[in-house]
């Protein structure tokens, strides 16, 4: 499957970080990472972190695929408001989700100081604003269910809004203290780059044939006829999952991306901002670590890459236009424009689990707006699986749920 356009923004600001290669020779190991984006990579570190002998694969070049297109916003919130998946899951597991997505913040900044990463991680502060009026008392029901689970949240008027950030027609938000950004291709390159001298092994352009489920051990054969056995894989492959699993558990949306041309000075009052409103679909903006601003929105159902990459243009003007309503005094001047496919689940929570068809494996699967920090949560749960222990949210991520 082709995840995003041919112009993704990190992938040209980044350039070619590192280069691996394919994989020559039969291995063995005690896990076997499919998946070389930064889900991958955040498995793979906590794989070598706790001792185990790990190897990581990907059929394209490290980090190509979804890494390459993300906006790497770092929001707690999930696709789903609060109060909605209180109603679909319970309150207590529903704000042990969201927790879990805000703890994943914090994690995700301990560890690019833990690597000495310079990929531009900042805590930021996250706007989510209401963008028709009659989406103001469903926003303001979140606001008090977010404020009663104990979130730094604040309910801003239209006016505060507007003074605070100059956007204009809005019938009001909550602020929330906790979010973030980051370079997440960079990032996921010095992550590599730092297990690599722990002992992981790293193959790109090595793509999985298929698997044989043995006995006490997996057998992985390569398209290029080499093997890999693996006590455990696990599969961190994304939207690339529908491909393996066949039960439709994620339908496939693609997302459109556009970034201005540098001016740091410009976009001083939202630079510590994650900014996103209630429109369907959605717009989402924020500002890079080299001062650009970084606005997306558009979404549409995919249906195969060609299709998705004609509506580049006409989906930058959907962009614009939509930008102008709330910010009438911006030229925006577009430097690179991008699109890239994401899954949405019912309940707007990843699929984090064990699957009955593939025996001695685990799934980490970041679905929905929030892929990342719901991958720094599948560190902990993958940590379990490996100890033969039950993570507290593994209930609510499964297959068949």
């Amino acid at each position: 499957m082709d995840l995003k356009s041919n112009e993704p923004f990190w992938l040209i600001k980044n350039g070619l970080i590192s280069s691996y290669p394919s994989l020559k020779e039969d291995k063995d190991c005690d896990v076997l990472i499919v998946g070389g984006g930064i889900t991958g990579n955040l498995i793979a570190h906590q794989m070598v972190k706790e001792g185990y002998k790990t190897i990581l694969i990907d059929k394209r070049e490290i980090c190509n695929g979804s890494t390459s297109a993300t906006t790497s916003m770092l929001q707690y919130e999930i696709d789903v408001p609060l109060y909605e998946l209180s109603e679909m899951i319970g309150e207590k597991p529903a704000i042990q989700a969201y927790k879990a997505c805000e703890k994943s913040i914090n994690d995700l900044g301990n560890l690019v100081k833990e690597i000495k990463s310079r990929s531009g991680f900042r805590k930021k502060q996250s706007l989510f604003f209401s963008a028709r009026k009659k989406d103001t008392d469903w926003l303001e029901t979140e606001y008090e269910a977010r404020r009663k689970a104990g979130f730094e949240v604040e309910w801003l008027s239209a006016k505060e809004i507007e003074k605070q950030f100059e956007i204009v027609n809005s019938y009001g938000g909550i602020l929330s203290k906790s979010g973030g950004s980051i370079d997440a291709f960079k990032f996921s390159h010095e992550l590599l780059r730092y297990n690599e001298k722990k002992g992981l092994e790293v193959f790109d352009k090595t793509e999985l044939k298929s698997v044989k489920y043995l006995k006490n051990y997996n057998l992985a054969l390569t398209t290029s006829g080499f093997s890999i056995k693996a006590k455990k894989i696990i599969y961190c492959v994304g939207y690339e999952a529908k491909e393996l699993i066949k039960e439709n558990f994620v339908d496939l949306k693609c997302t459109f991306a556009i970034v201005s041309e540098v001016n740091s000075e410009k976009f001083k009052n939202i630079e510590n901002t994650l900014i996103w409103n209630t429109d369907e679909p959605y717009l989402y903006m924020r500002i890079t670590d080299d001062g650009r601003l970084l606005i997306g929105g558009g979404d549409e159902e995919f249906y195969n890459a060609e299709k998705r990459d004609a509506l580049l243009g006409k989906k930058e003007k959907e962009i614009l236009r939509n930008l102008k309503r709330i910010k009438p005094e911006e030229h925006f001047y577009t430097d690179f424009v991008w699109a890239g496919t994401f899954g949405e689940t019912k309940d707007g929570l990843p699929y984090i689990g064990e699957h009955k068809n593939f025996k001695n494996s685990y799934f980490v699967c970041g679905f929905g707006g929030n892929g990342i920090t719901f991958s720094v949560t599948g560190m902990e749960m993958a940590s379990a699986y490996m100890k033969n222990k039950k993570h507290p949210l593994s209930e609510y991520f499964k297959f068949g749920r």
